[in-house]
């Protein structure tokens, strides 16, 4: 029977010679789970491909665990004793120490303007490879060394270089009050400056980064924070980013107090979380195109019943038992949802494809932190609004498919 069902099903969708009716508004309901489906996907792509974009850019800078201390100073004095604590902890690959403050940025004229100073180890053999931030420098590079022999030269973000008018060989004046005392006769505190050489630039594509980040040595950045040999605190690099979140307990319970320890997801949970909260509201409100398109196919179906019942009472007669017509009705909906996802599904593709290689949608990287709107496809979410929209389909079956079934043959045939 059910090859016979299958080939009622699709006359039923063709609609009868005379009239286009039944089959225009069955192309209408396929055209609705296209659309449906295909918003689905390219939105999904999007988000996903926002929260990778933003997860890798923000690791260039960012280590997978930070470990920090509390107090009032938050500083490890005893950072060298700790580093190697850390080193033992198991799934730890790396870790450095750094230092972080904020300072005024100046290149002795009136324009002043504050930047991120952070402080790592210079590049070289012996330098942890934590973060990926020495790949990236576009104009010299992380060993900070200057033409006088010594290591007191800064790498500035592109954009930030670009916003002081220096470029390598310059030289500028970085101040900050970190590590000094109120002035009593001032009344307030009196930044320290020291001149540095623009030993390099470097570029991540993260607003953030490039416009307001400068880095230097670490002893220079100790001097200039008024740390004298202590450090903010120390980077740590784990086999797998995933599991930092699960290293990072561990390593605290190993060093003890004052020591903490945040993963790279806490340190930005609020982006992470409000990106995973849009993603989820966008493929409820997406889904609901799919609902709409369910509508279609019951109309769709209750129209037939209603335009077939003469020829169901007939069938019914004939020996056709309840169960087949509910498959027939079935079957008519699953060919609907089907085409329709597939042909979604195509579509989606091609345009998540498009949007991420050709990048077709540009963006203000001061306001989104990227450039261009990124897509990144990911199988269990395609799987996901498959299933979902075969499911709606099926689901939007069983009241045309109950109302055909219930139809008395001699009724259905006296039918005008």
């Amino acid at each position: 029977m059910k090859s016979l069902e299958f080939d009622i099903a699709w006359r039923y969708l063709r609609g009868r010679r005379g009239s286009r009716l039944l089959s225009f508004i069955s192309v209408i309901a396929i055209g609705g789970v296209i659309v449906g489906v295909s918003a689905l996907i390219v939105v999904m792509g999007v988000m996903n491909g926002l929260q990778r974009d933003l997860r890798e850019k923000i690791l260039i800078g960012s280590p997978d665990i930070r470990v920090l201390s509390y107090g009032e100073d938050l500083k490890i004095t005893e950072w060298r004793t700790v580093m190697q604590r850390a080193k033992a902890e198991k799934g730890v690959t790396a870790v450095a120490p750094f230092v972080l403050t904020q300072g005024l940025v100046s290149t002795g004229h009136d324009f002043i303007d504050g930047a991120f100073v952070a402080g790592i180890e210079p590049e070289g053999p012996d330098a942890a490879q934590v973060t990926t931030i020495r790949q990236h420098a576009i104009k010299g590079d992380f060993s900070f060394a200057t033409t006088d022999g010594d290591v007191r030269g800064v790498v500035l973000g592109k954009l930030l270089a670009a916003r002081i008018n220096v470029s390598t060989g310059d030289t500028i004046v970085v101040a900050t009050i970190a590590g000094t005392k109120m002035n009593k006769a001032l009344g307030s505190f009196v930044p320290r400056p020291l001149r540095f050489e623009v030993t390099g630039i470097f570029e991540t594509g993260m607003y953030e980064y490039d416009n307001a980040y400068l880095y230097m040595a670490l002893a220079a950045a100790q001097d200039i924070a008024g740390l004298d040999s202590a450090v903010t605190g120390l980077e740590v690099k784990t086999t797998d980013r995933w599991s930092a979140s699960d290293i990072a307990p561990l390593l605290a319970q190993r060093l003890g107090f004052p020591y903490r320890t945040v993963d790279w997801q806490e340190q930005n949970s609020s982006l992470f979380q409000a990106l995973k909260l849009e993603k989820l509201g966008m493929g409820v409100i997406l889904l609901l195109i799919v609902v709409v398109a369910a509508f279609n196919i019951v109309s769709n179906l209750t129209m037939v019943v209603a335009d077939k019942t003469k020829e169901i009472g007939i069938l019914k007669a004939m020996g056709m038992t309840a169960k087949s017509i509910r498959r027939v009705f079935l079957m008519q909906g699953l060919v609907i949802g089907g085409v329709g996802t597939l042909l979604g599904l195509a579509l989606g593709l091609v345009v998540s494809v498009a949007l991420g290689k050709y990048k077709l949608i540009r963006l203000d990287p001061s306001i989104y932190f990227i450039d261009h709107l990124p897509v990144a496809t990911e199988l269990i979410d395609v799987l996901a609004t498959v299933v979902a929209s075969v499911a709606i389909a099926a689901i939007a079956t069983v009241y045309p498919a109950m109302q055909a079934a219930r139809l008395y043959p001699i009724e259905a045939i006296r039918h005008e």
